[in-house]
């Protein structure tokens, strides 16, 4: 028996998942977590280091690890990536300003070696503000077509409303199981 053999034998008896959360500052990290986990959303302040919450959902123990966005913080992101399954990148779909920032820092994420293995999960957030752009419109300024290396999917959502939150996470979860839990 393979390391990976044994190693995927291990994680099915835990049906555990590490997601991190990343994505630009106040794109709208916290509240999706938050939002997901059935906590008040009223007072949100800008995450200024990580928050981890642990999760039970379809069977799944899911560590979802939620870090600041802020350009001053971003250099630590590769601090979080070990042993990440499933990495949700969330836009803020109203802010096209920053969209060009948010597709170099996203194209820099999926080089690194040790998120290769991860399926992404884009959240095109914010669906229920004013001028926010499509999904559609977001997969192509971020080039998502052009990822040949991740399983991938982009969601239109709203963490406010909860619009598309539950979908995203079945099919992130879905794809993660699919690739590292072995089916006896």
């Amino acid at each position: 028996m393979g390391l990976l053999t044994i190693l995927k034998k291990m994680k099915q008896k835990e049906k555990e998942m590490r997601i991190l959360m990343l994505g630009l500052d106040n794109a709208g990290k916290t509240t999706i977590l938050k939002k997901f986990n059935g906590e008040d959303i009223d007072t949100i302040s800008p995450t200024l280091g990580f928050n981890i919450k642990t999760l039970e959902h379809n069977g799944f123990k899911l560590n979802i690890w939620d870090v600041g966005g802020q350009k001053s913080l971003r250099s630590y992101w590769r601090n979080y990536f070990e042993s990440t399954d499933g990495l949700i990148w969330v836009v803020d779909s109203a802010d096209s300003w920053r969209l060009e920032d948010c597709k170099k820092e996203l194209k820099s994420l999926l080089l690194e070696e040790r998120l290769a293995g991860a399926t992404l999960l884009v959240f095109a957030n914010k669906q229920d503000l004013p001028g926010a752009l499509k999904a559609d419109e977001i997969a192509k300024v971020l080039e998502l077509n052009e990822i040949k290396t991740h399983h991938w999917q982009i969601l239109g959502c709203s963490a406010v409303t909860g619009e598309k939150l539950l979908d995203g996470v079945d099919w992130l979860i879905g794809d993660i199981a699919s690739r590292i839990f072995t089916m006896d």
